[in-house]
């Protein structure tokens, strides 16, 4: 096998994807269905068409995909979601958290009820979710998680108190299960993607406003916003044996939007 196929051959696993029925989460769960992994997208019952036609895109290159439903904020839930997972393809050993949530209130107007629903599917999930794949991953000696950042992890933008806490702190939470999975040569490695400006549901009233979006790609270094498959190398590079020595993370795929 040539080295190129060595380092980010991922044929035979098995990647979970949360917010896959849509924006992120689905370009991913593609992406790595390209390379060679069998794809289980996870999304609300509500997305239930979205998670189908997902499932046929990743069919229709000849790849494995299944999909399951889940409030990935309701704790119970998500217990019996990781626990079906595996009669698809096996334990995943690949985990992407791209499930998310910013619903862009006044700070005046934020409730507890907004503040707790934007915490528990942004920060709380992700951890509970990989602490259930963790067991088989350690057990396979062999695991990835990979969570979604923001440039709000780093920045602070209006309207978004909520959301801008839980994306600092998914780049602490990422370094915290880096420490506490990727010891010992265990073969897991914690990282995240830090995506810039991509058209997706969460930023869908930004390209609403041609204005805005352009002044944000002036922003950039590169001198455009993201397209969804510029998410392809660095998600099937920290999904691969590629990224076998960087563990605890994040990674800006923003054209250069935090280094101006």
């Amino acid at each position: 096998m040539k080295l190129i196929d060595q380092l980010f051959n991922i044929n035979g696993h098995v990647a979970l994807v949360t917010g896959g029925s849509s924006g992120i989460g689905r370009a991913i769960a593609f992406c790595l269905a390209e390379a060679g992994a069998a794809v289980i997208h996870v999304a609300l019952p509500s997305e239930e068409t979205a998670l189908k036609e997902a499932v046929r895109d990743v069919e229709n290159i000849q790849g494995r995909a299944a999909y399951l439903t889940c409030d990935v904020s309701d704790m119970d839930a998500l217990e019996k979601m990781a626990q079906k997972a595996p009669s698809f393809f096996g334990s995943p050993d690949i985990l992407v958290n791209a499930a998310g949530i910013n619903m862009r209130q006044p700070w005046d107007e934020i409730s507890s009820d907004s503040w707790d629903r934007q915490l528990d599917i942004n920060l709380k999930a992700p951890f509970f979710l990989a602490r259930h794949l963790v067991p088989a991953m350690q057990k396979n000696g062999w695991g990835k998680i990979i969570n979604i950042a923001s440039l709000q992890s780093e920045r602070a933008f209006s309207n978004s108190v909520p959301y801008g806490a839980s994306k600092g702190g998914v780049m602490q939470l990422t370094r915290a299960m880096a420490e506490a999975w990727s010891k010992n040569q265990s073969g897991i490695t914690c990282n995240a993607i830090g995506p810039g400006f991509f058209k997706t549901g969460l930023t869908s009233v930004l390209y609403d406003q041609k204005e805005v979006i352009d002044a944000l790609a002036r922003q950039t270094i590169i001198g455009r916003n993201g397209e969804l498959d510029d998410l392809k190398g660095v998600s099937i590079f920290l999904a691969s044996p590629a990224s076998d020595y960087i563990t605890g993370q994040t990674i800006y795929l923003d054209g250069g939007w935090t280094a101006k």
